[in-house]
């Protein structure tokens, strides 16, 4: 037992558990919208573990697919499952795990919830093949985060409304910027191995203005989120801290300085969507 539980805390830590902060507010905030309020400790729970699952999933087969590639580079080479040490197996018995269990809340949400699943699995594991055959694997992986707001919407209402449309706009952009910035630590063994990304193809300078650009419409689309359910001046004012924080995020990674890039996207973009959810709910209690 001890051993299990030691190998599935490397697994955890491999695919970035914690990470799971970037969509789950975003899915969080759609919930509340859609319910006008709490929609009650069931629909919530199964909402959070779907949300927990799917992402655990996905990270997982990532891993799973770029075993071979994380072994080759210097900057993921001492990962578990390219050192050997959590095993093929172990990985996939987790990933299946976690593609069942997202798929048991799904049937336990709603029909619509229940029959969507599959198709959301396939966008989620899809994102890992993506990088090679597209430079525009920024975007699928912004795409497999912004299904979370339309998810939990559906969750809860059991159909699909215009706020999580423009919620989910907003998490592609905001996804696809950061991720480019991540994805510029890369660039070199990307061109090496042929692997597709913005900053292997056109290098750092034109990453950055591509990158600076999607969170610009990152904050229009979140505006237009926020006049699609008649928000207030909490969420007004959440999204205005928000762009703020995606200014700094902007300032922190210069075209000949990419010292501080982790804390440009680990920390920064943390805030920025548990800054949405709180200024979101806190919008909608003022106004109940």
């Amino acid at each position: 037992m001890a051993s299990l539980l030691k190998r599935l805390g490397t697994l955890l830590e491999m695919i970035k558990f914690a990470h799971t902060v970037f969509a789950l507010p975003f899915a969080l905030l759609a919930m509340v919208w859609a319910a006008d309020g709490w929609p009650g400790w069931r629909v919530f729970g199964w909402i959070l573990l779907a949300m927990v699952a799917a992402r655990s999933a996905a990270m997982t087969f990532n891993r799973i697919a770029d075993r071979r590639i994380d072994r080759m580079n210097p900057r993921t080479s001492r990962w578990p499952l390219a050192t050997g040490e959590i095993s093929l197996p172990f990985a996939w018995g987790f990933l299946l795990l976690m593609a069942g269990l997202f798929v048991f809340a799904a049937w336990r949400l709603n029909p619509l919830a229940f029959a969507l699943s599959p198709v959301a699995l396939l966008v989620l594991l899809g994102y890992s093949l993506s990088k090679r055959i597209t430079f525009l694997c920024h975007l699928f992986l912004g795409l497999a985060l912004a299904i979370a707001p339309p998810g939990a919407w559906i969750a809860v209402r059991g159909d699909l409304g215009t706020p999580p449309i423009w919620l989910a706009a907003a998490v592609l952009c905001w996804v696809a910027g950061f991720d480019i910035l991540y994805a510029l630590q890369d660039r070199e063994f990307d061109r090496r191995e042929g692997l597709h990304s913005i900053p292997a193809r056109w290098g750092v300078r034109v990453s950055l203005f591509v990158s600076s650009g999607l969170h610009g419409m990152t904050v229009a689309f979140l505006i237009a989120a926020a006049r699609s359910v008649g928000g207030g001046t909490f969420l007004y004012g959440g999204i205005a801290v928000a762009a703020v924080l995606l200014l700094v995020e902007h300032a922190l990674v210069k075209p000949d300085d990419l010292s501080r890039l982790n804390a440009a996207f680990f920390t920064v973009n943390g805030w920025v969507g548990m800054l949405l959810l709180a200024s979101g709910v806190l919008d909608r209690l003022w106004a109940g």
